[in-house]
């Protein structure tokens, strides 16, 4: 069902918006039929006005992320909180992950106690749950790492994975791999598409066609690579190499690797992405693409203290940090 909006509010009670504001917002001059009209209008519909701009500063940031497992959430979390405490507020982390997570019971809780801005990680947040967000908080609003396709009038910070993408590729074609299998998180999210994107391009620029059949998306954990590694190592013509688009794919190729007795890297070079502190422990040590959460964490708490101080308007600023190529062990030229 569709959020209620004062239109709406105003239609059912037979009234203008402006009617309906100056009821919600307590003022005189609205006879009480009106009034009945209108509150009757907003029960019905369950409409919850915005919190008023002009708040006073509580000194909190709200983070919602999917997950707190991950070594990528914490790395992120970890660089919020510094990114918190260098620009003045304390961090609240709520996971939407729980199985008993409510976006509108949470949006309820920190009205109640009121913040100062929210970073939103979220793999499935679509546009009507940051409708909701903007509107009945009405604070800073930054989404990091964003996936599905950028809204412009909201602020996000991410990492050139574009360019990741074809580091990662460029790597593998240098030392001489011609079949290289890519491995992408959900299909729709827009960190997929473009590190694709990038494995694509590096082939043109060597003047070679990837195999489509050595493409598949997954969901960017430990299960997936397993199951599509697994698919691909299976397969009589499989690849030599894979970009896996996380650290945890990564490790759940390796996993499938090793179930059929096939070596990394002798028999199977893996680059992965993030440089999560899992790739250290891997065995050997896994090839990545940096990227610079800590950074990004910090950019999307410094947008809402800026926004806090010098409110921008309605267009939202885009900032993308640079991804950086990190070579372990987990990598080197194909057998003849």
């Amino acid at each position: 069902m569709a959020r209620a909006t004062l239109a709406d509010v105003a239609a059912a009670a037979g009234v203008s918006v402006p009617t309906v504001s100056k009821v919600l917002s307590g003022k005189k001059h609205v006879s009480a039929a009106t009034r009945d009209k209108v509150l009757e209008a907003v029960r019905a519909f369950g409409y919850e006005a915005p919190r008023p701009p002009s708040t006073p500063r509580v000194g909190l940031v709200d983070l919602l992320i999917d997950g707190l497992g991950s070594p990528w959430a914490q790395v992120l979390i970890k660089g919020a909180e510094q990114a918190a405490s260098r620009w003045g507020f304390s961090l609240v982390v709520t996971s939407s992950a729980r199985a008993d997570f409510d976006l509108r019971r949470w949006i309820g809780i920190v009205r109640k106690r009121s913040t100062d801005g929210i970073v939103l990680v979220l793999s499935r947040a679509n546009q009507e749950e940051i409708a909701a967000i903007e509107e009945l908080l009405h604070v800073p609003l930054v989404l990091l790492d964003p996936v599905g396709q950028r809204d412009p009038r909201i602020s996000t910070v991410g990492a050139t994975n574009w360019s990741g993408g074809v580091m990662a590729t460029t790597h593998l074609l240098e030392l001489g791999h011609t079949r290289i299998g890519f491995i992408g998180g959900p299909l729709d999210t827009q960190c997929t598409l473009d590190r694709y994107e990038g494995y694509l391009a590096a082939h043109r620029t060597f003047g070679i066609d990837p195999d489509p059949a050595l493409t598949r998306y997954g969901d960017f954990l430990i299960s997936g690579g397993r199951e599509f590694g697994a698919d691909l190592l299976d397969r009589p013509d499989r690849p030599t190499a894979v970009f896996a688009g996380s650290d945890l794919q990564a490790a759940g190729v390796y996993q499938a690797a090793t179930e059929r007795g096939i070596r990394v890297p002798d028999e199977l070079s893996v680059v992965g992405f993030d440089d999560s502190m899992l790739c250290e422990m891997m065995s050997p040590p896994l090839t990545t693409v940096r990227q610079p959460l800590d950074d990004m964490a910090n950019e999307a708490v410094r947008l809402i203290s800026e926004e806090l101080t010098h409110p921008r308007g309605p267009a939202g600023t885009r900032i993308e940090l640079a991804t950086t190529l990190v070579v372990r062990a987990s990598t080197t030229r194909p057998k003849p």
